[in-house]
């Protein structure tokens, strides 16, 4: 029933939603660089995997439907990041980079990239960046390009959740949290930790740890957690508990995420 709610509103909304200002046609661009799994699919080689186009559980297409309900246009960047290719986007999302075990010739992060993401955020851009945990994506490279905004992701392994207990993957959020305004309850599991520096400041802890964090550089935002999260798994309603509230939290971190667009 949780499901056929959030497809309603998916299907319904479009449109309905307030046209935040900071938001209406503006571009959120996804990374397809860094990260860009494929698999066979009737024997053809298609991308998967934290993709806007991705429909199964494993793709960001309910992510992509709560940024376009928002006004924003949802777009995929293929390529190493460079100012050109940076100069339409308002929101630039890094998710869960390959290492050798998820692509044959993974992308790392270079240098100019780095100068390129930087330059960018401090100019007015809004950037996220969701690792994984230490099974599951690359740190090494990304680290560098994370650290530049005082943000490391620790190489381990936080809430492992055995089968079906979720409540071994759960977070409480505080009440009046600045970001997930109508979001109480949370589901993550397996992620990455957090350690800070410099710019970058805790936003949510757990008994030590630092699961979310906030860095200001020039005009620009940058939002960090240590896992994808919203993948459609857990945001369809299909199999976390209701008292598990990763879709109002994906709505909430986008509107949050709205309110930090500059003009570039």
């Amino acid at each position: 029933m949780r499901y056929i709610i959030h497809l309603l509103l998916i299907g319904s909304c479009a449109g309905c939603l307030p046209a935040f200002g900071q938001g209406k046609e503006k571009t959120v661009l996804l990374d397809y660089y860094y990260n860009n799994e494929h698999k066979d699919s009737a024997g053809v080689r298609v991308r998967y995997h934290y993709t806007w186009e991705d429909k199964a559980n494993s793709g960001f297409s309910l992510w992509g439907d709560i940024f376009r309900q928002h006004g924003l246009r949802t777009d995929s960047l293929p390529v190493a990041p460079t100012a050109d290719g940076l100069k339409r986007a308002s929101i630039y999302i890094i998710v869960d980079p390959d290492d050798e075990r998820e692509s044959p010739s993974p992308h790392y992060p270079a240098p100019a990239d780095i100068r390129a993401v930087y330059n960018w955020v401090k100019a007015g851009g809004v950037l996220v960046l969701m690792s994984n945990d230490s099974a599951n994506a690359e740190f090494s490279h990304f680290n560098k390009l994370a650290e530049r905004f005082g943000i490391h992701f620790n190489l381990d392994d936080r809430n492992k959740v055995v089968g079906h207990n979720f409540e071994q993957g759960a977070f409480i959020l505080p009440a009046g949290d600045s970001i997930f305004k109508t979001t109480h309850k949370i589901y993550i599991k397996e992620l990455s930790t957090l350690r800070l520096s410099g710019p970058a400041k805790p936003h949510f802890t757990d008994h030590g740890d630092v699961i979310m964090a906030v860095a200001k550089i020039g005009k620009g935002t940058v939002f960090a957690v240590g896992d994808p999260w919203f993948y459609n798994e857990y945001i369809s309603g299909k199999i976390l508990p209701a008292e598990y509230e990763n879709y109002n939290a994906a709505n909430d971190l986008v509107k949050w995420l709205i309110t930090q667009i500059k003009v570039l």
